[in-house]
């Protein structure tokens, strides 16, 4: 059982919500003591090579503590509304969910709240976190939101902030993000179930700086390098660890061609000559940029394991590899 609440418990939700950065919210909300009536989650489904059927994080979770758990393929299915609106939960609490038709977030009467991470109406779409250190920004965060027609778009109850670090990477944002949305999350379902929230419409948020987050494809990963160096290295870190930007080399012969992933890089205070070659630096393979060079040192070669550039150099060298455009 959850400690003693400091949430009013004769009120209740139901938590939707899949990867592992919704599973930190549903964790702060039961150990807080907040009734969860039910949690849903995404259907089961194999993965891998050996096809093992893969339950998702919030899943296991809610296994581990006894939480009913409701995993419909279909949202809009009326055997499946039928069974969450008998629930009665005064409110619905979504983290990292499938987009909800209006049969479904309509029916608390408290509303369905949702935690996007970044500062809305700035970054609305898939992939906030990655966009905001792709773009350069020197500080994010997160909003709890109440669910409307549009995505993203509804009435804003609660953000806080926190600073980007100057070479932080997705892995180590999402990881303080993950712990910064379970505290705001806290923070909003107690005001809403003491009836202390002023939630406040996007357009009064609205400037001229609000940028899109949408999905990012594998094609959008691959490393422009006819950039300044600090522009491809936010690209990278911005990909670092998922989805991961890419490049692909040749050697001078222009017969074997490799595609490899970037997981670490610094800027360095080289500057790109005329040669505009690919070299082997102290602590890492040395790529060309627009102004400086780009210091790389973990990659991961297709179909290979990720490795220290130490380990790559010992079966390529360097005098052969060349940058491939298309």
């Amino acid at each position: 059982m959850g400690k003693e609440t400091t949430i009013a418990n004769d009120q209740s939700i139901v938590f939707m919500g899949t990867p592992e950065f919704a599973v930190e919210i549903l964790k702060s909300l039961y150990e807080d003591g907040v009734t969860i009536k039910s949690v849903i989650t995404a259907p089961d489904k194999p993965a891998g090579r050996g096809r093992k059927i893969n339950q998702s994080a919030v899943k296991v979770y809610a296994l581990e503590n006894g939480l009913k758990i409701m995993q419909p393929s279909n949202l809009k299915e009326e055997v499946f509304i039928s069974e969450l609106s008998n629930l009665k939960a005064d409110l619905f609490v979504v983290v990292a969910f499938r987009m909800l038709p209006d049969v479904v977030w309509t029916i608390p009467p408290k509303g369905t709240i949702n935690l996007h991470a970044s500062l809305l109406p700035n970054y609305r779409g898939a992939a906030p976190i990655n966009w905001a250190i792709i773009n350069g920004e020197k500080e994010t965060g997160v909003t709890t939101f109440f669910i409307e027609k549009e995505i993203d778009t509804g009435k804003i109850i609660d953000q806080e902030s926190i600073p980007i670090g100057k070479d932080e990477n997705v892995g180590m944002l999402y990881s303080r993000l993950m712990k910064l949305g379970s505290e705001v999350m806290l923070k909003t379902v107690g005001n809403i179930f003491n009836n202390t929230i002023e939630a406040i419409a996007q357009d009064n948020f609205i400037s001229s700086d609000q940028n899109p987050a949408p999905k990012i494809f594998k094609q959008d990963c691959r490393i422009n390098f006819n950039q300044h160096a600090r522009a491809v290295h936010n690209f990278c870190r911005g990909l670092s660890p998922y989805p991961t930007s890419w490049i692909k080399l040749s050697d001078n012969t222009n017969k074997s061609v490799k595609t490899m992933k970037i997981f670490n890089s610094r800027v360095t205070s080289i500057a790109v000559d005329e040669k505009n070659d690919i070299r082997k630096g102290e602590n890492g393979i040395l790529f060309p940029c627009k102004d400086y060079y780009l210091e790389v040192d973990e990659i991961q070669p297709e179909g290979k394991r990720k490795m220290n550039f130490k380990d790559f150099l010992a079966g390529n060298s360097i005098k052969n590899l060349v940058l491939k455009d298309n």
